[in-house]
């Protein structure tokens, strides 16, 4: 099995065209097409990540935090980054990272917060934009269903909630081929008439190639129209946090204390509590003070992430519980999610979680 098999699977969980453009994802370190010795998974590489690998004879690191977020100018050893970089290449050992990619999947970073919270009825907290095409083709009559349903079975006309979307209208087609052509319907060099279906279809933008190649692979002509086109359409299923609900409301201080329980931190830096009870919960894996007005337009009972500054508090305004539970602390389970999809993928193969700890922070 080759590293590029193993990446591709996780794109199918955390697709690269949904991470954040200021990110850096995907294989940072390493050639695709090696041969897939073993599969360390990590929240970050450090130099013991490295050595960890080597020991368990793991020649691909599947890490949530990339080690190269910047531009390298140099490569001498001066610094953490540069001393793994460095010591992965020498050991043929690949770095891929999934970061942000993960964060916007609906079963990603998120998604696990909820699941380790006994969270439900989840939903995207700001669901990412630009992520809807369109695609448009011109298809005779007798073949529309053929091409429809091919599409359909490559991933088109998921909207939202609602799959097998498609609308259609009926036309009149006109073409003439040249001496070149090879009309599959119709004679060269004679104007030919056809009923047509103009049909419409959505689909997720990481789809493409794959809706195009299956266009033209059913449409039965031998030149086939079409243009894609960007939807305007948020996506409810790709976005930064979630909102869930509690299957039963908690007093505050009962709900602090199941967060640090389930999430293992000693402590929990939050803003003035004003509700006597919570049910609806608000998460964000990383910091995440950013979408506190996210937060509070759905409506949540608390916010949970990490990286509030002192001013960033002041934004609760007295309508939501800000609670900062640590950066590792929000995303540890990250590595978990990646064993287990990986493990249901690759039964047979050694998809190994790593038990460095690589939390910088440290609590006296």
């Amino acid at each position: 099995m080759k590293i590029k098999e193993i990446t591709d699977c996780i794109e199918t969980l955390a697709p690269l065209s949904y991470a954040e453009d200021f990110d850096n994802v995907g294989l940072l370190v390493g050639d695709a097409q090696t041969k897939v010795t073993g599969v360390l998974v990590t929240l970050d590489t450090l130099e013991a990540t490295v050595d960890e690998a080597i020991e368990n004879k793991c020649n691909l690191i599947v890490s949530f935090h990339p080690i190269i977020f910047s531009g390298l100018k140099k490569l001498n050893g001066a610094t953490y980054v540069e001393r793994v970089v460095l010591k992965a290449i020498k050991n043929d050992i690949a770095i891929y990272a999934t970061h942000t990619a993960l964060d916007n999947s609906f079963d990603g970073v998120n998604a696990k917060i909820c699941e380790v919270l006994g969270l439900t009825q989840r939903e995207i907290l700001i669901p990412q934009k630009n992520t809807i095409k369109k695609l448009t083709t011109y298809v005779p009559t007798n073949a529309l269903e053929q091409v429809r349903n091919h599409l359909f079975e490559q991933g088109a006309g998921s909207i939202g909630n609602y799959d097998h979307c498609s609308f259609t209208n009926l036309g009149t087609g006109t073409y003439k081929g040249n001496e070149n052509s090879n009309p599959t319907i119709g004679e060269k060099g004679k104007l030919h008439t056809e009923e047509e279906v103009q049909l419409h279809v959505t689909f997720p933008k990481h789809l493409e190639g794959k809706i195009i190649k299956a266009l033209l692979a059913s449409h039965p002509y031998e030149e086939v129209a079409y243009e894609v086109s960007l939807l305007e359409n948020k996506n409810q299923h790709i976005g930064m946090g979630m909102v869930a609900e509690l299957e039963t409301p908690m007093a505050t201080e009962e709900f602090l204390a199941l967060v640090k329980s389930k999430m293992n931190v000693s402590c929990i830096k939050h803003s003035a509590i004003i509700n006597s009870q919570i049910k609806r919960v608000a998460v964000l894996g990383g910091s995440g003070s950013f979408a506190t007005s996210y937060a509070i337009a759905k409506k949540a009972d608390v916010y949970l992430s990490a990286d509030f500054k002192y001013h960033d508090f002041y934004k609760a305004e007295g309508k939501i519980l800000l609670a900062d539970i640590g950066h590792y602390e929000s995303e540890q389970f990250t590595k978990n999610l990646l064993v287990d999809f990986l493990t249901e993928k690759f039964c047979n193969f050694a998809i190994i979680l790593s038990n460095i700890h690589t939390n910088p922070i440290y609590y006296s």
